[in-house]
C-alpha cells in the first residue's frame, strides 16, 4: 500500500501522544521539552507534559527537578533535557573565546559559586556589583546575570533549582575530556536522532531547519551540521507523499496498526511537538496556526495564547483559557466556523476541560 498524508498524520499524532507514563520515562522518550515562562493557563513545559505523564500537575517538573536526571540548557530551543542528551553537547564553546576581563570575571564567579555550593544571581551581584550590559534583545540587563547565563551555556554552571522563576546556579564539576573526530560524528548523529525521534515524521525542509538549529546546541561543531544532515537522510526511513519528502526513524512503520490516535480532545501548547513545526501543521491540518502572545492585541486573530484543539487526529480549532478566581474560563474558535455537532465531541471536550482543571489544581 502506498503511504498517504492521512497515514502520516495519524502516525504523527499517535507516536507523539504516547500512553501516559512516569515523568522520568516521558522525559527520556521526548529527550527534550521546550520551556516558556508564559502561564496561560500554565507554562509550556507543563502543558506539554500533562498529556504524557500520569497524574501530572502544573509545576511538577520544577518541583521534582532536583530528583530527576535532567538539566536546563539550550538545544534547538531552551528547555529541559535528559542528562544523556545534555552530555552529548558538552564541552561546549561560545562563539568567541573569553576576553581577558571576562576570563578573570568567570574565574572569580566560579570560585564564589563553588564556595557557596549554590548561588542566586542576586547573591553574586551583591558580592561583585558588576553593573549593567546591553543584552541580546537591545535592552539593559544585569551584567552578573548575563555572565552567569554565558557560563551556564558553556557548561561551567548548571541550574540546580529555581526560586520565584529565577535560576539558582551551582558549579558544574563534571570532567569532560576532549572529543575526538569519531566521537564527535557519533554525538552529532545522536543529537539529530533526538530531534527526529521527537518531531517525526518531518518534511524534508523541516528536518533541514531543525538540524541547522543544532548550531545553538553545539556551536563548536556548526560546520559539521550539513554532513550530519546528509548522513541522517541516508539512514532514516523516508517516502515522497504529495510531492513532499518525509523522514522518520528507520525502525518505525507509519502504516502499522499500533499508530491509532484515540478519540479524545486535547488542548495543546503552541510549543507541543505536534504544533511546533508550523510547516507540517499546515500540511496536516490545512490552516495556519500563529502564536500571537507578542502580537499587538488589535491584530490578533486567534488570541493571546491560543491552544490548538485536537480531536482524534485533526486540529479543528483553538481555545483561550484563563483562571478567574478559582474557575477555568474558556473560549473556543473553530476552523469551520462552528463546533462539531457530534455529541461525542461535546463529551470529549468536557472530559478534557475536567483534566485541565485537575492539572491546574482547580478541581481540589
Amino acid at each position: 500500500m502506498s503511504l498517504t498524508l492521512n497515514d502520516l498524520r495519524r502516525f504523527a499524532v499517535a507516536r507523539s501522544l504516547f500512553p501516559p507514563t512516569t515523568l522520568a520515562r516521558a522525559l527520556d522518550t521526548l529527550g527534550f521539552v521546550q520551556a516558556d515562562p508564559i502561564r496561560a493557563p500554565a507554562r509550556a513545559q507543563d502543558l506539554t507534559l500533562r498529556h504524557r505523564v500520569k497524574g501530572y500537575r502544573a509545576g511538577d517538573l520544577e518541583r521534582r527537578y532536583a530528583t530527576l536526571d535532567v538539566e536546563e540548557d539550550f538545544f534547538v530551543n531552551y528547555g529541559f533535557l535528559t542528562r544523556r542528551v545534555h552530555d552529548l553537547m558538552h564541552p561546549r564553546t561560545g562563539k568567541a573565546p573569553w576576553s581577558v576581563s571576562q576570563g578573570k570575571g568567570v574565574a572569580a564567579v566560579l570560585d564564589f559559586v563553588r564556595a557557596r555550593g549554590a548561588a542566586h544571581p542576586r547573591q553574586v551581584d551583591d558580592h561583585f556589583a558588576h553593573g549593567r550590559v546591553t543584552n541580546f534583545w537591545g535592552g539593559s540587563s544585569n551584567a552578573t546575570t548575563h555572565l552567569l547565563m554565558l557560563m551556564h551555556y558553556r557548561g561551567l554552571l548548571r541550574v540546580v533549582r529555581r526560586e520565584g522563576g529565577i535560576r539558582v546556579y551551582a558549579a558544574h564539576e563534571a570532567v569532560r575530556p576532549p572529543v575526538d573526530r569519531g566521537d564527535r560524528l557519533a554525538r552529532l548523529d545522536a543529537l539529530v536522532d533526538v530531534v527526529v525521534r521527537k518531531y517525526a515524521p518531518l518534511p524534508g525542509p523541516s528536518l533541514s531547519a531543525l538540524v541547522a538549529r543544532l548550531r545553538y546546541a553545539v556551536p563548536q561543531w556548526r560546520r559539521e551540521l550539513k554532513p550530519a544532515l546528509q548522513r541522517a537522510k541516508q539512514r532514516l526511513a523516508h517516502a515522497r507523499v504529495d510531492g513532499v519528502e518525509w523522514y522518520w526513524p528507520a525502525h518505525e512503520k507509519p502504516q502499522s496498526a499500533r499508530w491509532c490516535p484515540d478519540a479524545g480532545v486535547r488542548l495543546l501548547t503552541p510549543f507541543d511537538p505536534l504544533v511546533w513545526d508550523r510547516r507540517r501543521f499546515e500540511i496536516f491540518w490545512g490552516w495556519a496556526y500563529r502564536f500571537e502572545a507578542y502580537t499587538p492585541a488589535p491584530k490578533r486573530q486567534l488570541g493571546y495564547y491560543a491552544l490548538p484543539l485536537l480531536w482524534h487526529d485533526r486540529v479543528i480549532g483553538w481555545a483561550n483559557l484563563a483562571v478567574v478566581g478559582n474557575a477555568l474560563r474558556s473560549e473556543f474558535g473553530y476552523c469551520s466556523g462552528h463546533a462539531p455537532r457530534d455529541p461525542a465531541y461535546r463529551v470529549a471536550l468536557a472530559a478534557e476541560l475536567d483534566r485541565m482543571r485537575r492539572f491546574l489544581g482547580l478541581a481540589d
